[in-house]
């Protein structure tokens, strides 16, 4: 189901992005997640805890990758509590979180590899003060 997105404008106030940007990032977030999945099914496969082929079992509420980039991408614009993310979505809040704590990461990754994450990440206030 997803996010239920009427024109651009309603585009850049969840997400942040426009249509051409959010074009532009989708099949490099494909890639991270397909890397991603391909990893995680071969240390299942490894430590003998996978029981089914990629692509197996019920599909979720997000079943698209043109669906779970819009939902990461309105979190980290607005930053909702889970039950308010998953409602659109018609999803729990269990869900919400755990797709959110699954997409995240392959969010950042994606835009580390387009280099459009700032360059340094501070750990300490005395790092930022030095800024």
């Amino acid at each position: 189901m997803g996010l239920q997105i009427r024109d651009d404008r309603q585009r850049k106030a969840l997400t942040g992005l426009s249509q051409d940007h959010f074009d532009h990032l989708l099949p490099f977030f494909s890639a991270i997640y397909e890397t991603t999945q391909q990893q995680t099914y071969a240390e299942g496969v490894e430590s003998g805890t996978r029981r089914r082929t990629p692509g197996g079992g019920s599909k979720g509420k997000l079943p698209t990758l043109a669906e779970k980039l819009p939902f990461v991408l309105s979190d980290s614009k607005t930053y909702p509590p889970c039950d308010v993310l998953g409602t659109p979505c018609a999803m729990v809040r269990s869900k919400a979180h755990e797709n959110l704590h699954k997409l995240a990461p392959i969010l950042y990754d994606t835009l580390v590899h387009l280099e459009l994450m700032p360059y340094r990440e501070l750990s300490t206030p005395e790092e930022l003060k030095a800024v």
